[in-house]
Formats: structure tokens, sequence, C-alpha cells
């Protein structure tokens, strides 16, 4: 199995890498814009990608594939693809956008490709082998620093903006900095390399988020266990930290996240 893992970790990385270049050369003729909601929109880009993908894993490997504009089915061999986290970025030409693919394998996060064209930055981690950035070892803050905790905290209507405020409340009366950057894929990315101490989102979906775990995870961070209660297909709340954080996180957000409906899924 692990040949297998190895090609397609290889094949993840020249995937990222075409599909970034292709969105980067589209971003030109960005017309037309979808608006799914006041913060959610598709361009033509985000459609070609996420088809370009899509056929390369056809042709490659026949696996499945679950991704934000088209859908799919879970199996025991899927690709969850988002192909450009932080539209709204790429939409008013910030460098705040990329592209982010994930394998799963029998329920677990194997291999995890992000790759922001716009600054060059490549993430790639594979389950039990490390992280890396540009092919460089990356490893979660510890809060070396010695700086107040930094958490990037993301939003969506999926959850009321009074639980988001109120998250925002305690995080300030914990004495943490706050910050939004609109891609949970590259909030994710950078707390893996310790630009940020931790990430949290009341509920993100899976395309956004699994890549992104598993850099957390194999730089040495915490994460909750976001595939819990079919995130998979659903969604869930998503946490994720250097490790001295996780539990403070866990408690800021569990009657949030139980309020909305949804099982407290925070088991590391």
């Amino acid at each position: 199995m692990m040949d297998s893992l190895d090609a397609r970790r290889g094949f993840a990385v020249d995937v990222a890498l075409r599909a970034g270049a292709l969105a980067l050369g589209m971003h030109r003729t960005l017309a037309p814009i979808e608006a799914k909601s006041a913060i959610d929109f598709c361009t033509e880009a985000d459609r070609a990608v996420e088809q370009l993908v899509r056929q390369e894993i056809a042709e490659r490997f026949g696996d499945a594939v679950i991704g934000e504009e088209y859908g799919g089915k879970a199996a025991n061999r899927v690709w969850v693809v988002d192909p450009i986290d932080g539209t709204a970025g790429y939409i008013h030409g910030t460098k705040r956008w990329c592209v982010s693919l994930a394998y799963v394998w029998r329920g677990e996060i194997e291999i995890g490709v992000i790759y922001a064209p716009a600054d060059d930055r490549l993430f790639v981690a594979q389950r039990g082998r490390g992280a890396t950035l540009n092919g460089r070892p990356i490893q979660v803050s510890g809060l070396r620093h010695g700086a107040a905790p930094v958490i990037e905290l993301g939003w969506s209507e999926r959850r009321p903006l009074s639980a988001y405020c109120t998250l925002l409340q305690r995080l300030t009366d914990a004495g943490f900095e706050f910050r939004r950057h609109g891609s949970g894929a590259l909030g994710l990315a950078e707390v893996a390399c310790g630009l940020n101490d931790g990430y949290a989102e009341l509920h993100i979906n899976a395309w956004d988020a699994l890549a992104g775990l598993l850099l957390v995870r194999e730089a040495g961070g915490w994460t909750n266990d976001f595939l819990a209660d079919d995130g998979l297909r659903h969604g869930n709340l998503l946490l994720a930290a250097t490790p001295a954080l996780g539990d403070r996180l866990a408690a800021m957000t569990q009657d949030l996240h139980q309020a909305a409906g949804q099982p407290a899924a925070l088991a590391g």
C-alpha cells in the first residue's frame, strides 16, 4: 500500500501545481461570477480546475472524488477537492486563495496537498511522514514566540453570526488575538507552519478542511476529530492548534457547536 500512497502523493503534488497554474491563468477572464450566497462565490475557474483534477484522477487511479463544485460520494478510496478555496480573495486579486487536495483511504486522511499559486507556496503532508512547505519540514508554533496566541476564526452562514461573535468574545476574554482571512485551507496550513497558533470554525465542509488537518497533525499539532459524525459528507466543527491550546479551544466551542444540533466531535 505504501507504494500506492507514494504514487498518489506525487500525483497530488503534480496535479495541484497544474491546477493552480490553470486558475492563475484564468484570473484575467473571471466572468461570469455566480453568487452561491452573500459570502460564497463560484467562477468558471473553480469549475475548470475541479474538472481538471477529476479527469486526472479518473485517468490515473479511477478513485472516487468529492468536490465543492460537482459533489460526489464517499468510498474507501476518495479524493476530496476544493478547486479554489478563498474564491472571494481570488476574485478580488489577493494572494489569499489556494487549491486543496486530500486523499482518504478507509476513513483516514493519508495525503494532503495545498498549493497557493499567487505566492508559490506548496504545502505537502503524508500520514506518518511529516509535513513540508516548499520541500522544507514545518512545525506548529509551540507558542515559542511568547506573545499572545493568534487564532484564525472562520465563519460561514451555516452558523449564526451571534455564535461567531460569542466565540470572538471568549477569545478576547482569554487574551487571544484573532484573524479572519477567508481561506480555511490556508488558515490550517499556516497553523502547521507556525504563522498562526490555531484555527477554529463552527462549521466547515470537508473539501476546505481535510488537507489542512493532515498538515497540522503531521507538523505536531492537535486537531479535533473532524470526520466523526459523517463529517466527510456533512462537514463539522473544525479545531486545529498547537497542542497547548487544544483543550482551551474545545472548551470555548463545545456549547456553541452542540447548540447548533451537532454532536461535539471533540476527541483529538
